[in-house]
């Protein structure tokens, strides 16, 4: 199988993209290959042409631009744990990097190739939720930012044309007074599919709470937000009925399934004491 796949190994982003568009549709984009060995040791992958773009070293950066945190594409987990402006800027992001996977995938593994594998379960998809990133994309015809939340059309599905790959992750500077949580359930504490993922984002003054925003993953087809359960809560004075009412609120707002990892019941109702616990911690 390896030995009937061809390998294009462009050097700069410009050949990368040429290459794009001369197949597009037909090539599979490699950033750190923590999924995409998987998929090719399991036989699950059937693409015929690969573009690796480790070369790309123009798209490995990690740095602040004016209101914004800017990750590159070939940015991987380490550079994240190890960067001052994530632990300055989107400090739930390093909570989360260090529970993606072992060391070996956090070296490799890039966050650009997590947002593009769109996978339900995806540990930091939340996070660009709650923080209504834009996922940075380019192809020959010019560059585009797509809004987080529009981005995961389906399952494993995005908003990417054939001709596009993601170039930065785009996350805008906390405010003032915001506070932000990232809580991942798995069977164990290390290197474990998420069972649920949330991440949160709010702003609340003496109990009163002024806006809210609930990424969520392994609720549905895509990770997902939940605008019913943040109209709900935002604006409102926090106390125990209206905790209770908004754990009740994302449990029935999740559209989770059962699995192997776990059962639709008891993802609605971790999600649901994930956000009570996080609320709670307001008041």
């Amino acid at each position: 199988m390896i030995a009937s796949i061809n390998v294009v190994i462009p050097r700069t982003k410009d050949a990368a993209l040429a290459t794009l568009a001369e197949n597009a549709g037909k090539c599979t984009l490699l950033a750190g290959g923590t999924d995409l060995m998987v998929a090719l040791e399991d036989g699950r992958f059937t693409s015929k042409l690969v573009v690796d773009l480790s070369r790309l070293t123009e798209l490995r950066f990690v740095r602040r631009e004016s209101d914004e945190l800017v990750i590159g594409a070939l940015a991987t987990y380490t550079d994240l744990l190890r960067s001052p402006h994530v632990a300055q800027m989107a400090p739930e992001l390093v909570l989360c990097a260090r529970e993606v996977g072992a060391a070996a995938i956090q070296n490799r593994g890039t966050l650009a190739g997590s947002v593009a594998n769109a996978s339900p379960a995806g540990d930091p998809l939340p996070v660009l939720l709650a923080r209504d990133a834009g996922i940075e994309v380019a192809s020959v015809r010019g560059t585009r930012t797509i809004l987080a939340t529009q981005f995961f059309v389906g399952y494993r599905r995005t908003a990417l044309a054939p001709d596009e790959m993601i170039t930065a992750i785009r996350i805008p500077a906390p405010k003032v007074g915001e506070r932000f949580y990232w809580r991942k359930v798995g069977t164990r504490r290390a290197q474990s599919i998420a069972k649920m993922v949330l991440a949160l984002r709010a702003t609340a003054t003496n109990g009163t709470l002024q806006a809210i925003a609930i990424g969520v993953g392994c609720a549905g087809p895509t990770p997902l937000r939940t605008p019913k359960t943040e109209a709900l809560v935002a604006g409102q004075r926090l106390d125990k009925m209206l905790i209770d009412e908004a754990r009740r609120s994302l449990a029935a707002e999740v559209a989770p399934i059962d699995d192997l990892r776990s059962t639709a019941v008891y993802r609605r109702r971790v999600a649901g004491n994930v956000l009570a616990t996080f609320l709670a911690s307001l008041t």
